[in-house]
């Protein structure tokens, strides 16, 4: 089957890249700027055993993706509505989108842009990447991936389809039993580390060794685990999973912190702050995580960083 990508940021790089490696016809949607150094310079993907740049198709129009029986939704969070728009007239009857993305809303707010024909699975993304330059992605370390399980119609792929395409570019996948209990598990990882790591501009090795960090991570993680109960979501203590971020992934810095120091908008709105929302929309106070998010919007606003209308 022939793969988009739509946003070819760290994530959709990675995994785009990985997919094209192995000779899965891949097509990236980007910005103008972005797709004219791809077509010109091909994607370099720096991996842990390997370094290789090669030839992609890359286009700035959405309507590239008219042939694509998958598609893999690398948007920001803030950009997922402007996303689905932009999808929406050019996707193949019966197309499978996959919501490679942070948060827990994003394959419901991505379904009511699309056709009803289009079917729109979560992911959970665990990897750690940059975009060292537009045409390079820098890959750290992990790159599981866990995928909602959906109920194929016609030509539509399977998940076990996409779960084999992936393994044949080297990708780990699973199928999740409980997919909503497995986006917020990874929703409770980046609350505890993104904001953390943005404001204290460290790598989660570095940044768990702080202070007082390993107990605030905890009562981040408590009003997380609170807000999820409310709605209906019971996880397993996400603690030791934490803890595996720091380990597995010593040398990143959370999305969060690579935005504030491009200049960019952060998601912090859907991480913590969605945290924040939900808890005062079921009566859960959350004072650690309304800080953080806080204290990230301020930084974001002395920065000058702005969110689109399309954003956050």
């Amino acid at each position: 089957m022939k793969v988009g990508v739509m946003g070819t940021g760290a994530v959709g790089g990675y995994y785009g890249a990985m997919l094209a490696r192995a000779g899965v016809p891949v097509v990236f949607v980007g910005r103008p700027g972005q797709v004219a150094t791809l077509q010109r310079e091909g994607l370099r993907l720096q991996a842990q055993g390997f370094d290789e740049r090669f030839p992609v198709q890359a286009s700035a129009d959405a309507a590239a993706l008219a042939d694509c029986a998958l598609v893999l939704c690398c948007v920001k969070s803030g950009d997922t509505e402007s996303a689905g728009t932009q999808m929406a007239p050019h996707l193949p009857p019966h197309a499978v989108v996959l919501s490679l993305q942070n948060g827990v809303d994003n394959a419901a707010r991505l379904a009511a842009r699309l056709s009803p024909s289009s079917l729109v699975a979560a992911a959970v993304v665990y990897v750690a990447a940059e975009m060292a330059a537009p045409d390079h992605v820098r890959h750290h370390g992990r790159g599981e991936l866990v995928l909602a399980r959906w109920r194929a119609q016609g030509d539509q792929p399977t998940p076990e389809a996409v779960q084999a395409l992936f393994a044949r570019a080297g990708v780990p996948v699973d199928l999740a039993q409980d997919v909503d209990a497995a986006l917020w598990t990874k929703l409770v990882l980046n609350c505890a580390y993104n904001a953390l790591s943005a404001i204290s501009r460290l790598p989660y090795g570095q940044l768990v060794q702080g202070e007082g960090v390993q107990a605030l991570m905890r009562d981040i993680v408590a009003e997380c685990v609170a807000v999820a109960q409310a709605s209906g979501v019971a996880l397993a203590d996400p603690w030791p999973a934490v803890q595996r971020i720091a380990a597995t992934m010593p040398g990143q810095f959370s999305s969060t912190a690579q935005d504030l120091m491009r200049g960019k908008p952060s998601e912090i709105d859907h991480l913590n702050g969605f945290v924040v929302r939900r808890g005062q929309a079921l009566g859960v106070a959350t004072p650690v995580n309304r800080t953080l998010h806080s204290l990230v919007k301020l930084l974001e606003s002395s920065s000058g960083i702005r969110h689109t209308a399309g954003g956050s």
